[in-house]
């Protein structure tokens, strides 16, 4: 670190999955289909709520989905913040897949099912391109953002497919590495933060996301001997 750089305080964002759906242990395709939480996924967002408001949010935001707004509002409950809507992070509209199980899907489309499974950005049937879904999410949580002070936190309750490729675009990871990040849990949480460079002779800082916790269900903890402390 350079003598007298004094980094601005970093701010996070905190992407969290909504709670099960009847559809998720069906194995159907969700997508953009406004799915209810089924009982299980109401109580995931109880019992997940009170760790996340030991983060401290500085602000909500949800995609418009039903089973993302619910979970985000027993957050919202703890701390006495609003929930934002932004259809923007959705999940991937699944067009002709969605509602079908992952048997269905394989017997009408096989080689593109497995296309689909090994991380390419393609388009399901009638549906959105990963890269196009990646594109969306991250200009909303980037704009979300910008309302946000230093230090602050921004809790993004968005869907599985979504968040993943967000984080990996966040990251700058290429589209064909987004699949090197597992399949998220229902209610866990992943959380990202800035990382503020100093600048090289001549030139600017440089900022960055870093990811400090991945598919969580318990607050994070301070890490000890930071390799930028």
């Amino acid at each position: 670190m350079s003598r007298g750089w004094n980094p601005t305080p970093s701010r996070r964002v905190v992407f969290w999955r909504h709670g099960r759906t009847e559809w998720n242990v069906l194995n159907r395709f969700q997508g953009a289909t406004d799915v209810p939480l089924d009982d299980v996924g109401v109580g995931q967002a109880v019992a997940a709520a009170p760790a996340l408001a030991r983060m401290a949010p500085s602000a909500i935001v949800s995609s418009d989905l039903s089973r993302a707004v619910v979970t985000a509002h027993e957050l919202a409950r703890l701390t006495g913040l609003a929930v934002a809507q932004d259809p923007a992070l959705r999940e991937t509209d699944g067009g002709l897949w969605q509602g079908r199980t992952r048997d269905e899907i394989i017997a009408a489309d096989p080689e593109l099912f497995q296309a689909w499974v090994a991380g390419h950005d393609i388009a399901t049937p009638n549906g959105e391109r990963r890269s196009d879904v990646v594109a969306r999410v991250v200009a909303a949580v980037t704009g979300h953002l910008a309302g946000v002070p230093a230090g602050g936190t921004l809790v993004v309750v968005s869907h599985g497919g979504a968040i993943r490729g967000a984080i990996g675009g966040l990251l700058g990871l290429a589209p064909e590495q987004w699949g090197a990040l597992g399949v998220l849990s229902n209610c866990a949480w992943s959380v990202l933060s800035e990382v503020t460079l100093p600048a090289e002779p001549g030139g600017q800082p440089v900022t960055r996301w870093r990811l400090e916790e991945y598919n969580a269900k318990s607050a994070p903890e301070q890490a000890l001997g930071a390799d930028d402390a």
